[in-house]
């Protein structure tokens, strides 16, 4: 089954932490460094600098209490974009689902948390699938019958990793910025645009490369997991550019927002064009499973129809997976 795809929001916080900031750490890196590496410029966290400055955040339980915002709060200013953007009221929506690598309560399910920010007393539940949370809820929702399905549906990646990361750590520390990201989608109702081709797929083997802890810091075995995130992302983008390359349409890139040169690999093996490949990263640093559908967010005013969009994620687990969004075209 496909879904429409009516709304989409994003949300970043106002904190910017810059390469400039990591410098002044002095934890061995320096702004040619981290680009050379990863090409993040900066990113941006709901810690206050001066927190992560005096206690490198050492002790993962107390940057909740530091944090300016909760992952409910900031998913909540995704899903209101999101929602106004579809054209609908709010109370529209019949079902909440979120996901993501590091919720901030195990119980309740965050999407209770973000229902209730946004005032909602409707069906919610979690699908965690680290940063492919919400390219896994697409897929779940796709399986589904639509006549199960209330009209709106709300899908929400809501991403804090910085209350996560040690900074003392110069490799793990520079990667990650919070962000959050929302869908309205719909199974019967017609949008703008169609959600289709969902896959997902694991290999628990490699559970033990990408890890965070309950209550510890991220620590990942970072060249196994960029190799397997190269190789995953280029099989699936030439899949679907095999399946859905057509010459009156447009076919455009967004992947897992990681690390821009492990992307611009991707781009090289296929041969995708540099200017059908859309990534924030280099601004807004790895938000985890709110990277891609921020990007495709922030460029909403630019979709026209014509367009589709092979969006593509990597995470722990290991998992990778992805969907096609095609512009102007009827289920």
């Amino acid at each position: 089954m496909s879904l429409y795809l009516h709304g989409i929001g994003h949300y970043h916080p106002e904190t910017e932490i810059t390469n400039q900031f990591f410098e002044e750490l002095d934890i061995g890196t320096n702004d040619e460094w981290i680009m050379e590496r990863v090409g993040i410029r900066s990113r941006r966290t709901v810690l206050p600098l001066e927190y992560i400055r005096q206690t490198r955040n050492s002790d993962t339980r107390a940057s909740n209490e530091a944090a300016v915002l909760t992952n409910a709060e900031a998913g909540a200013h995704a899903a209101r974009m999101a929602v106004g953007r579809a054209g609908i009221n709010m109370n529209d929506i019949g079902l909440v689902i979120a996901g993501g690598v590091a919720p901030d309560t195990v119980s309740p399910a965050e999407s209770c948390n973000i229902a209730n920010e946004l005032e909602l007393e409707v069906s919610a539940f979690d699908v965690n699938s680290a940063c492919t949370s919400l390219i896994a809820a697409i897929h779940l929702l796709a399986g589904m019958r639509p006549e199960a399905l209330p009209p709106y549906v709300l899908v929400v990646a809501s991403e804090r990793p910085t209350c996560s990361v040690d900074y003392n750590d110069r490799a793990g520390s520079i990667l990650w910025g919070d962000g959050s990201a929302a869908l309205v989608v719909s199974a019967t109702i017609p949008g703008p645009a169609v959600l289709g081709g969902t896959r997902l797929a694991s290999s628990p083997a490699g559970c033990d490369k990408v890890v965070l802890p309950r209550t510890g810091h991220f620590r990942q075995e970072g060249r196994t997991v960029q190799t397997f995130a190269i190789k995953r992302t280029t099989k699936i983008l030439r899949d679907m550019i095999g399946e859905y390359t057509d010459a009156e349409r447009r076919l455009h890139f967004i992947g897992h927002q990681a690390n821009r040169g492990m992307l611009q690999s991707v781009c090289r093996l296929t041969g995708l064009p540099e200017d059908r490949h859309h990534t924030n990263v280099e601004y807004f640093g790895n938000t985890a499973a709110a990277g891609s559908p921020s990007v495709i967010s922030q460029r909403w005013q630019s979709w026209t129809d014509g367009d589709d969009i092979a969006v593509i994620g990597v995470g722990s687990g290991l998992t990778w997976g992805g969907f096609i969004l095609r512009f102007g075209e009827e289920n």
